[in-house]
């Protein structure tokens, strides 16, 4: 089981993820993407990621807006795993042309 993260790493690793905010024992972000099936597109690459990593996060997706939440809920907290695929997130939105 990965090792829970301290408030003073998770403020260091949220520096890195400007984008991201830490919710209690999770991390957040929204994305607006440039349309409906762009918006899907990412949800897909998302997934598929996830899956790699073992690692999934909670997706809300109202129109071209999604929301991630990562915690790692085996440990109880924010670990690495967490941001990591927060850092992965990034990289696929800014793919699609997600903001």
């Amino acid at each position: 089981m990965p090792d829970t993260l301290d408030d003073t790493a998770v403020a260091g690793r949220l520096r890195d993820l400007p984008a991201w905010s830490r919710d209690g024992n999770q991390i957040r972000r929204r994305v607006k993407a440039p349309s409906f099936p762009a918006g899907i597109d990412v949800v897909t690459d998302v997934a598929r990621a996830a899956e790699d990593a073992d690692h999934h996060p909670d997706i809300d997706i109202r129109w071209r807006t999604l929301t991630f939440a990562l915690s790692t809920h085996s440990a109880g907290g924010l670990t690495a795993k967490d941001f990591d695929l927060a850092a992965t997130i990034d990289r696929i939105a800014a793919r699609h042309g997600a903001e």
